[in-house]
């Protein structure tokens, strides 16, 4: 049986939190943002926690999450 390969682009994009959930960036942070209000530019600074539907499908592709 080989090695399960991490997916290298999920493996920059999410990190564990110490309760196990997963953490991810919020999008819309990089272009066009003059047109966006100072608070929602702090909100969009902050991170996030990946939605539980989602959650199995990340683990799949990062099996050290999984830990």
């Amino acid at each position: 049986m080989p090695k399960i390969k991490t997916n290298r682009s999920a493996a920059k994009r999410f990190r564990a939190t110490g309760s196990g959930k997963i953490r991810r960036r919020k999008q819309g942070l990089r272009h066009i943002l003059t047109k966006k209000s100072a608070n929602r530019k702090r909100r969009l600074g902050q991170g996030a926690l990946v939605d539980k539907t989602n959650e199995r499908a990340v683990k799949r592709m990062i099996p050290a999450l999984c830990k």
